[in-house]
This record gives C-alpha cells, sequence and structure tokens, in this order.
C-alpha cells in the first residue's frame, strides 16, 4: 500500500535519569535535548492535496512536547519511576499525539491519518524511533 507522509519537527530540552547500570554515566541526572520529528502518513492526498495542514501539525506536536520541555522527567508524576529512555519517550509522544488526533486536532484530515512515527534525535550519530497504525 503506497502511502503519503508529511513530517514535522519541534525540539525540547529535558533533564532525567536512568538509574540502571546498563546506562553507565547516564545513571546520573543529566540533560538532554531532543530533535523531535513526527511523521503523519496517509493513503491518499486530501482535497488540497496535501497530507495534513502543517501549521496544525506544528501546533499539536508543541502541545504535546510543551509538559516535558524544561522539565525533569524523574519529577514528572506521569513519568515517575519510568526509565524515560529514548525509545520510551517516542512512544509516550506518540500516545500524546495519538489522543490528540483522536480528538480531531488536525481537522477533518485527523481521521484520514493511518500511521504516525515519532523519532527522537539524541544527537547527529544517534536516534530512536516508534511508528505504529491509528
Amino acid at each position: 500500500m503506497a502511502e503519503f507522509a508529511l513530517e514535522v519537527r519541534d525540539h525540547i530540552m529535558v533533564a532525567h535519569s536512568l538509574p540502571r547500570p546498563a546506562f553507565g554515566p547516564a545513571q546520573g541526572v543529566h540533560g538532554a535535548t531532543f530533535t523531535v520529528d513526527v511523521a503523519f502518513f496517509r493513503e491518499g492526498l486530501n482535497s488540497d492535496n496535501i497530507v495534513v495542514d502543517i501549521g496544525l501539525a506544528l501546533t499539536i506536536l508543541k502541545s504535546v512536547l510543551e509538559p516535558l520541555n524544561y522539565k525533569n522527567l524523574d519529577e514528572l508524576s506521569e513519568l515517575k519511576g519510568k526509565l524515560t529512555t529514548t525509545e520510551f519517550l517516542c512512544h509516550h509522544i506518540f500516545e500524546q499525539l495519538k489522543s490528540e488526533i483522536g480528538q480531531e486536532k488536525l481537522g477533518a484530515d485527523s481521521k484520514a491519518i493511518s500511521r504516525l512515527r515519532v523519532t527522537l534525535h539524541e544527537s547527529h550519530v544517534a536516534k530512536a524511533w516508534f511508528e505504529d497504525k491509528l
């Protein structure tokens, strides 16, 4: 099945710890700046020949990232006790975006979005993503 996609980008700056031996020096509290890419997929273009409105896509991404931005993730009640790895955060952001899309925050195009991919770039050499159907 062929699909079209639109991808938008933002970023977040967070602090967190990963208190397990597998994470070496990242066990202690440290900062991270993530570039966040979100790809919205659909089978065909809408009547305006677009996947979704870029402005609306950027708005919902910013609204989902805002509660995380400039926060210590270890102190947020919804994340307390979780290992907030890059992979985990991809899924967390995916679920928040899925909820926004379910509430039709992308307007009429919300129902046509078939899949979503959330990519977090840790640095210029490492990234992780989570992708699934909606």
